[in-house]
């Protein structure tokens, strides 16, 4: 089966993200593996990030659009929070900023218009997947904005910043692989010649569910883990006071 060049690039970009990302994660914070990982991943998932747009505009697939936008805003600035100096910004977060902040609203205006049409999905998506989707863009958003008011991030917040997003993205890119469409991973595999020697349990709904919402189970454990880490070095400081 051939694949137009757009397709094929956001299926390689996104199954190299997906590697790397999952590598990123499981590698010790900061060691030279972990680097290497975050590097790939973020290259990775931004071509597939571009590769999506292009073709759901190609198919006219405004969710997808809206998909690819939002993990190419995630991850890049993921990486911007981790490359950047503590408490610096740019012009350019005034204007990234506004990309959560339409595609939140838009996400929200859609789905009251669901179910004022008394429709409980579009395009196979369940009226909540938007509200929940529309949340995360606002509430990033809002985080932007406070960043920018407050005039750069540091400390404990900036590395939360930085795992959420890219933890995040990762998420969309899981879900849109598993949870897509006529089992995109039997389909992916079995175009390369390997998916019709594989069991049948490795293709089912429950396992793909798992591997989907691992990205979220790995983003509140590290955020737990970095707080309560912050707070452990605080403590002496607290008793000694």
């Amino acid at each position: 089966m051939a694949y137009p060049p757009m397709l094929l690039v956001h299926i390689c970009g996104g199954t190299v993200g997906l590697v790397s990302g999952t590598g990123a994660m499981v590698f010790r914070k900061g060691s030279p593996r972990h680097v290497l990982a975050g590097k790939i991943f973020v290259v990775s998932m931004l071509i597939m990030a571009v590769g999506a747009v292009f073709v759901a505009v190609a198919k006219n697939e405004t969710n997808n659009i809206s998909g690819g936008l939002f993990t190419f805003y995630l991850v890049l600035t993921a990486w911007l929070t981790a490359r950047r100096r503590p408490g610096e910004t740019s012009r350019f977060d005034w204007v990234a900023m506004l990309i959560p902040l339409i595609l939140g609203a838009l996400s929200w205006i859609g789905a009251i218009r669901l179910l004022r049409s008394g429709q409980t999905s579009l395009d196979g998506v369940p009226v909540g997947m938007f509200f929940f989707m529309g949340t995360v863009m606002l509430l990033a958003a809002a985080g932007d904005v406070r960043i920018l008011v407050r005039g750069g991030i540091s400390g404990t917040r900036r590395i939360a910043r930085h795992l959420w997003r890219m933890c995040f993205g990762l998420f969309i890119a899981a879900g849109s692989f598993f949870m897509g469409p006529n089992n995109r991973p039997r389909r992916l595999l079995t175009t390369v010649g390997v998916g019709q020697h594989w069991p049948a349990t490795l293709f089912s709904l429950g396992l793909y569910f798992v591997l989907t919402i691992l990205p979220l189970a790995l983003l509140i454990f590290w955020l737990v883990r970095v707080r309560f880490k912050d707070v452990y070095k605080r403590q002496p400081q607290n008793s000694s006071a």
